[in-house]
């Protein structure tokens, strides 16, 4: 039986070149996310009878409800959650609004909580189930003036190590943790030059990744190479979270 996935924040960026890796490996693809016409823009690269569009906002658990219904209802069961909804609002602590802090919650951890609540009950009639989360370097320490961002990224990790010890072994569950990603929430530093030199400045690898890079690391952790892969959280970082934070006197 072909193998199912959900993959919610499917319009663009990681999500979409996840949508894009799990497709060309013969997966069934429900492609989730706030804006129909992005979702519909990813479905014409994939072959229209192993892929289906299930707008909705994470966020709101009816919409999560109804997204596992769709998949289920059209591919006869689910084998792989991929939890990539997310945002981002900058501003240091007395700088960030209550309702940017809020919506951040609400989408990265609410989100994540609410489809993972849907999906379960599915997850556990499947073969080779697992979950796996987009999390961020974000998520396992602290930025510059992105204390909220942290804080539900943060979230992100440990429910992943948390979900993996309460889910197995019939569902296991990891997350990736890309740091700068080639996106459109990273446009803004990528458009300006210095800000871009001082991120990959700290980057071994010199500069950001891909979303295809990211994309073929979930692809790795739903895959049966990853059978005995189960609560990690596995940055995705040209190696930035390897380095203590000291200058390369060197350089």
């Amino acid at each position: 039986m072909t193998r199912t996935v959900i993959i919610t924040g499917a319009g663009s960026g990681i999500g979409a070149a996840t949508a894009r890796r799990f497709a060309e490996d013969g997966w069934n693809v429900v492609l989730n996310g706030r804006t129909r016409d992005k979702l519909e823009d990813v479905a014409k690269d994939l072959p229209e009878r192993h892929t289906h569009i299930a707008p909705g906002d994470v966020a709101e658990p009816d919409d999560a409800a109804r997204l596992v219904e769709a998949a289920v209802d059209t591919f006869g069961g689910l084998t792989c959650l991929v939890n990539n909804a997310g945002i981002a609002r900058g501003g240091a602590p007395g700088e960030l609004s209550h309702e940017d802090f809020d919506a951040q919650m609400r989408i990265n951890v609410g989100g994540m909580f609410n489809c993972v609540t849907a999906a379960l009950s599915h997850l556990k009639e499947a073969d080779g189930a697992c979950i796996v989360n987009t999390s961020s370097v974000s998520g396992l320490g602290g930025d510059w003036q992105m204390f909220g961002y942290n804080a539900s990224k943060g979230a992100v990790s440990n429910m992943t190590r948390a979900m993996a010890l309460d889910l197995a072994p019939e569902i296991r569950v990891n997350a990736v943790a890309p740091s700068m990603t080639e996106t459109d929430m990273s446009k803004g530093i990528r458009e300006d030059a210095a800000l871009l030199d001082r991120f990959t400045d700290r980057i071994p690898m010199g500069r950001g990744a891909k979303p295809e890079e990211v994309a073929s690391v979930i692809a790795f952790l739903a895959s049966a190479d990853a059978v005995f892969v189960n609560g990690v959280v596995l940055p995705v970082d040209g190696g930035l979270s390897a380095s203590n934070g000291q200058p390369n006197f060197s350089a």
